[in-house]
């Protein structure tokens, strides 16, 4: 009867990848959160009335007037070289959305504004996930709720009559505008 040393297991795919040393993944941490901020946050702000930051939606007009978060200022990132110093004071930082994860039209908006001399953060999840999280949007007729639940069906703008997805964007729309 011969005794063997049991094998050490292989590590899971998830720690294939050793973690970071802690002190290594505090400053990533750290200056990931510089980059970004949520909906969470943005809106728990907004509704204490902060004035420290001002919110930039970076889509289309179409997809502007579709809703977007209750006072954002509305600069599709194409204008933003052209637009930015009549709408933004330099001094206050900006926190830029677009549609959501599957789109980079905040990360465009957010470079384009840095370059400018902003400092600026990306809101993580755009409109998708503000509208997910139930919180109310704005159009011209005012301030609304949108169904966060893919299935009650397309959103019908009673203003432009145009058909989008609360959580995907505009149906058909070839360009978001960002």
């Amino acid at each position: 009867m011969s005794l063997q040393t049991p094998r050490p297991a292989a590590p899971s795919p998830v720690l294939a990848t050793a973690p970071a040393a802690p002190d290594a993944a505090a400053a990533y941490f750290a200056a990931r959160l510089a980059f970004h901020t949520d909906v969470a946050d943005v809106h728990t702000a907004l509704a204490a009335g902060a004035t420290d930051f001002v919110v930039v939606d970076s889509r289309s007009t179409e997809a502007w007037e579709q809703g977007h978060v209750p006072g954002a200022v509305h600069l599709p990132a194409a204008r933003i070289p052209q637009d930015a110093g009549e709408l933004l004071d330099p001094a206050v930082p900006v926190v830029v959305y677009c549609w959501g994860p599957g789109c980079d039209g905040g990360t465009r908006a957010a470079l384009a504004l840095a370059r400018l001399g902003h400092r600026v953060k990306e809101m993580l999840g755009g409109i998708e996930y503000w509208i997910r999280e139930g919180y109310e949007v704005e159009t011209r007729r005012g301030r609304e709720r949108r169904p966060a639940d893919p299935l009650t069906g397309p959103v019908v703008d009673p203003l432009t009559g145009s058909v989008a997805d609360p959580l995907t964007g505009p149906v058909g729309a070839g360009d978001c505008g960002c």
